[in-house]
């Protein structure tokens, strides 16, 4: 089974937390969810190295990662993926859809209106048990 090690950004404007939707995928199970935007590592890269940069390609945002949040682990059933994320904030709320097809910006208590992929939901469960 194939092992993905990604990394995502939980990037924060405000009170507002930015949610990204994804492109419709052959894989049915994640394709127009929602997620939080980052990627894959490259060699020699750290985790807030690939986030910073995965984020400038996405979403052309700058973006400042403060802390290392929840590490998922999730059982797909193509591959199993090893999911970093981190909480970052951005100075502003502009952004290009690169990739996604849709994005919102939502206040903790909004997340959960959201199709989540399923490795961010523990995430989602988080941020909201936690605000």
């Amino acid at each position: 089974m194939k092992h993905v090690e990604v990394v995502a950004a939980i990037i924060k404007n405000d009170d507002k937390i930015l949610c990204v939707q994804r492109n419709e995928n052959k894989l049915s199970y994640i394709s127009k969810k929602y997620e939080f935007p980052g990627g894959k590592m490259e060699a020699n890269e750290t985790k807030v190295e690939t986030i910073v940069r995965e984020i400038k390609e996405e979403l052309a945002m700058d973006i400042v990662v403060h802390e290392e949040y929840l590490t998922v682990t999730h059982q797909y059933p193509d591959f199993l993926l090893t999911m970093h994320s981190f909480i970052c904030t951005c100075n502003n709320r502009d952004l290009i859809l690169n990739e996604h097809i849709d994005y919102k910006w939502l206040e903790v208590d909004e997340l959960d209106q959201l199709d989540w992929a399923a490795a961010d939901i523990p995430i989602v469960d988080k941020l909201i048990l936690n605000e």
